[in-house]
């Protein structure tokens, strides 16, 4: 397992966009300050996060980085983190035990928007969850957020359910 302090971690996945080398890796614990800032980039996020106290963030990506179950990954454009999403497996007992694959905190820096980051965040998490044998791969993303439902549409995605959530 790549610890959450190794020195430089493999890229999964580079590809060339129109602002230059973009490489998907394995988050570090340092990373948390940008991934932190690219969560809080919109009208939701700056109301939920906050880097005032990394604390519960080291918490929270120590236990995601420490399951394999569990994969926090940042995306740099020329060596900057300008992405970043969680990829999560869950077992289940429903569609005959199928494993599903969870995709969580999306995120592509403003500057980026537009050229085919996400989407090839997203392809490369659907080939994981392929090979890791999940039957689907499911995210949610809030009501407000229409760009995002046209884009994950466009990935194939159907807005199939209607989901709940209960704050605690």
């Amino acid at each position: 397992m790549v610890t959450a302090d190794s020195a430089s971690a493999p890229a999964l996945l580079t590809a060339a966009v129109d602002s230059g080398t973009f490489t998907l890796r394995r988050a570090r614990k340092d990373d948390l300050p940008r991934i932190l800032a690219l969560l809080a980039d919109d009208q939701l996020g700056a109301t939920r996060e906050s880097a005032d106290d990394l604390a519960p963030y080291e918490y929270a990506f120590d236990a995601i980085d420490g399951d394999p179950a569990h994969l926090l990954v940042v995306g740099e454009l020329d060596g900057d983190v300008v992405a970043t999403f969680q990829l999560s497996y869950l077992p289940g007992l429903s569609r005959r035990g199928s494993w599903r694959a969870q995709i969580e905190a999306v995120r592509v820096s403003e500057v980026l928007r537009g050229q085919g980051v996400g989407a090839l965040m997203i392809e490369w998490a659907i080939e994981q969850a392929r090979e890791r044998g999940c039957s689907l791969v499911q995210l949610t993303t809030d009501k407000s957020r229409v760009a995002a439902h046209r884009f994950y549409a466009r990935l194939g995605f159907v807005a199939s359910h209607e989901g709940m959530k209960l704050k605690l």
